[in-house]
């Protein structure tokens, strides 16, 4: 099983920890892409204008700071750094350790600066979407796509089922093959109709990627029994008001398991 996310725009600075070392992130080979947007970014983050090109208010100018130092700063584990609705709900944590063991070797966060991170990887705090465009990179999807694309075609081939959880130019990075893929989105009944939402739809994301990960032995090969494994986590505890369906795979799109949200959903 692969679980894809994408990043958090928020994100806790490590206080601490050696700097950031780019053989041991995932696919090492990505070392010297890694290097150049790194070093692109942080002359972006210099100039007077970074708010501007990096499409940031001036309430994170810390972390436009931060992109100039990202060599020297303390690093800290992905699953520290990223914070947000997606990550609360994932929440690494309080996982088992058996299931925490499965997040760092089958999720893989999408990121604008590093193309591409496991949970285990440690980096520093930084600040760069995947839509920003910077000088001799352009759009960061775009530079990314033809790079990432061989080497995770390669580590997609030793999957099972990949559940894309991610959404916007982080899908663009990385087209997953269609045949074993599965997208989460996510519906709400209002007034007795099925409706899709964005308010709850980061959140439902990541109880879905953690109960993937919470399932254990039952090992998720297809689409189908990925859906199975989210439906049942929430009928058999009762811990989450939805109901899952798996609309196929088409000649346009990848399968989808829809997760329909109670007419009475909340959420903190």
């Amino acid at each position: 099983m692969l679980i894809l996310l994408p990043p958090s725009e928020g994100k806790t600075a490590p206080r601490s920890g050696a700097p950031l070392d780019l053989e041991s992130l995932v696919l090492p080979s990505l070392a010297g892409e890694r290097t150049t947007a790194i070093g692109i970014l942080s002359a972006v983050s210099s100039a007077p204008d970074a708010a501007e090109v990096l499409g940031v208010g001036p309430a994170v100018r810390s972390d436009i700071e931060a992109n100039m130092v990202l060599f020297e700063s303390p690093a800290a584990p992905a699953h520290r750094i990223f914070t947000g609705v997606l990550f609360d709900a994932l929440d690494y944590a309080s996982l088992p350790e058996a299931a925490r063991r499965r997040a760092r070797a089958d999720v893989l966060v999408f990121s604008g600066l590093f193309g591409v991170l496991a949970l285990g990887d440690r980096v520093p705090n930084h600040r760069l979407t995947v839509t920003a465009t910077l000088p001799g990179l352009g759009r960061m999807s775009s530079w990314w796509k033809p790079r990432l694309t061989p080497s995770l075609d390669a580590h997609a081939e030793r999957t099972g089922v990949i559940i894309d959880c991610r959404s916007g130019g982080y899908m663009a990075q990385w087209k997953a093959p269609a045949a074993r893929t599965a997208t989460v989105d996510v519906f709400q009944v209002r007034q007795g109709k099925r409706t899709v939402v964005s308010h709850f739809a980061k959140h439902t994301r990541g109880l879905v990627a953690r109960e993937l990960l919470l399932a254990g032995s039952r090992v998720v090969t297809s689409p189908e029994t990925a859906a199975e494994v989210v439906a049942a986590a929430g009928s058999a505890t009762g811990a989450h008001d939805w109901t899952v369906d798996l609309v196929p795979a088409s000649e346009k799109k990848h399968a989808s398991l829809q997760v329909t949200l109670s007419e009475v959903h909340t959420t903190v």
